[in-house]
C-alpha cells in the first residue's frame, strides 16, 4: 500500500510531520482528518504527498496525474470584453447572503461545485462574483473549498476559512455556515447599532458648525461696519466676537473649522498604524466615560461569540484563540488573548489568565470558568455574547439620552454668546444717549 507524508495541526494547536498508509490520496486525508488532524499548506493533491508505493508505483502515478490532467478545467483565453475590473471590497451584507444561501444549497443536498456556480451567476459583477468564480474553478479542479477561500483573504477572512474547513472536516457544512451567517448578522447588527446612535450627534454638531461659520462670513461683518459708525466703544465680548469673525472670514479660519475633523480622523489613523500608538488610542478608548463602556462590552461580546462559534465548530482551542485575538478590534484585549494563549499551551485553564488580565468583568471570568468545568465553553460564551449585545443596546440608548441635553446646552451658550456680544452695543449707545439727553 502507498505511503504518503504530511504535515498537519493536530487538536492541540500543534504542527505534526509523519507518514501514513493509503490506497489514495483522498483515504490518507480521510484517516488524518478522523484522527483530528488539520492539513497545511496543501498542495494541489489535497495536502498528501506521495513518497513511494510498492510494485508499478511510478506506472500507478503517471495514471494518477493523466486522470487528474483529463478531469482539470480547462483555461480559455479572456477578451477584453470578458475582463471585470473590480475596485473596493465585499459587503458583510452580501457575504452574509451568500453564506446563507450556500448553507441553504448544501442542506438540500447539492455538490459544492454546483452550488457555487448557481449563487456565481446569480451575483452582480463585482469582487464576489469574480472571486466565486476561481473558487469554483479551483474546487472542480480538486481543491477543497476552505483551501480556495483561503487564497482570497480580501473576501473570505481567517474566521471565515478556518469554519469552513471544520465543517469540511465534520461533514456538518451546512450547519457550520448557518452559524456563520448567523454570527455574521449579530456582529453586523452590533455595529450598525452603535453607528446609527452617533449618526444624530454629528448631523446636529455638523450643521450647527456650518450655520456659525457662515453667520461668522456673512452676518457679523454686516455688524462690524455698523458698529465703526458708533462713537462709543464696543464691550470686551464684542470685539471678541468682531476678531473671530475676521479670523474665520479673512484669514481662512473657515477652512480650519471644516478642514479639523478631517485632519484629527487624518491623524488617530496615522497614530493608529503604530503599533504603541493603537496601544495608546485603544487603551484611551476604554476610559472615555460611557462610550468606554460601549467599546468594552462591545469587544467583550465580539470576541466572545468568535470564539464561541469557532468552538461549536470543532476548530481546536488554541488555534480559535489565535483567530479571536486577531479579529477582536482592541490592542488590550489582543494582549489579554494572547495571555491566554500562552496559559493554555502551559496547561493551565482559560479563567485564570482572563481574570489575571483584567480586562473583562468577573461575570464573564465566572461563566468562562463554569463553562470550562461542564464542558459547555462554546453555549456559555454564546450566552456571554447575547449579555452583552443587551448590555451595549441599553448603553448606547443612554448615550443619546446623555448627549442631547449636552449638545442643547452647547448649542444654546454659543447662540446666547453671538446674541449678547451684537446687542450689547445698541444697549451700551442708548444708555449713552439716554445719559447725554438727561443731563
Amino acid at each position: 500500500m502507498p505511503t504518503y507524508s504530511y504535515k498537519a495541526l493536530n487538536a492541540s494547536g500543534q504542527t505534526i510531520k509523519g507518514d501514513v498508509e493509503a490506497a489514495s490520496s483522498d483515504e490518507a486525508i480521510s484517516k488524518l482528518r478522523a484522527q483530528g488532524n488539520f492539513l497545511t499548506e496543501p498542495p494541489r493533491e489535497k495536502g498528501v504527498k506521495k513518497t513511494k508505493a510498492k510494485g508499478g508505483a511510478a506506472a500507478a502515478t503517471a495514471t494518477a496525474e493523466q486522470q487528474m490532467a483529463s478531469f482539470a478545467p480547462k483555461k480559455k483565453k479572456k477578451g477584453i470584453n470578458d475582463i471585470t475590473f473590480t475596485v473596493g471590497k465585499v459587503s458583510r451584507k452580501h457575504l452574509t447572503q451568500f453564506t446563507r444561501q450556500m448553507s441553504t444549497l448544501q442542506d438540500a443536498g447539492l455538490p459544492i461545485l454546483r452550488s457555487l456556480k448557481i449563487l456565481q451567476q446569480q451575483q452582480k459583477p463585482g469582487l464576489l462574483k469574480n472571486t466565486l468564480e476561481a473558487v469554483a474553478a479551483d474546487v472542480e479542479g480538486g481543491i477543497t473549498l476552505s483551501e480556495s477561500m483561503n487564497r482570497h483573504p480580501k473576501v473570505f477572512d481567517r474566521l471565515y476559512v478556518n469554519m469552513v474547513q471544520a465543517g469540511e472536516t465534520g461533514g456538518v457544512l451546512d450547519v457550520i455556515l448557518q452559524r456563520l451567517a448567523d454570527f455574521m448578522e449579530k456582529a453586523e447588527k452590533l455595529k450598525r447599532r452603535i453607528k446609527g446612535a452617533m449618526i444624530y450627534p454629528i448631523v446636529v454638531v455638523s450643521f450647527a458648525v456650518l450655520m456659525v461659520t457662515g453667520i461668522m462670513i456673512f452676518v457679523i461683518p454686516k455688524f462690524k461696519k455698523l458698529f465703526a459708525s458708533f462713537k462709543t466703544g464696543l464691550p470686551q465680548i464684542t470685539i471678541m466676537l468682531m476678531n473671530f469673525s475676521h479670523w474665520v472670514a479673512k484669514e481662512y479660519g473657515w477652512a480650519y473649522i471644516l478642514g479639523s475633523p478631517f485632519a484629527i480622523w487624518f491623524l488617530l489613523k496615522m497614530i493608529g498604524k503604530t503599533g504603541p500608538g493603537r496601544t495608546m488610542l485603544d487603551w484611551i478608548k476604554l476610559r472615555i466615560p460611557v462610550m468606554g463602556k460601549i467599546v468594552s462590552k462591545g469587544t467583550v461580546a465580539r470576541f466572545t461569540r468568535t470564539l464561541g462559534t469557532l468552538l461549536a465548530a470543532g476548530v481546536p482551542i488554541l488555534e480559535a484563540i489565535n483567530i479571536t485575538r486577531d479579529t477582536c478590534g482592541n490592542k488590550m484585549f489582543e494582549k489579554a488573548m494572547q495571555r491566554v494563549h500562552d496559559a493554555i499551551r502551559e496547561g493551565e485553564g482559560f479563567a485564570t489568565p482572563l481574570r489575571n488580565s483584567r480586562v473583562v468583568d468577573s461575570i464573564v471570568v465566572n461563566m468562562i470558568d463554569v463553562g470550562e468545568e461542564t464542558g459547555d465553553m462554546d453555549k456559555m460564551l454564546t450566552k456571554i455574547a447575547d449579555n452583552y449585545d443587551e448590555e451595549v443596546d441599553v448603553l448606547v440608548t443612554s448615550l443619546v439620552s446623555l448627549l442631547e441635553p449636552i449638545m442643547i446646552v452647547v448649542l444654546g451658550t454659543i447662540v446666547g454668546f453671538i446674541v449678547l456680544a451684537v446687542f450689547l452695543p445698541y444697549i451700551k449707545l442708548l444708555s449713552t444717549v439716554g445719559g447725554g439727553g438727561g443731563g
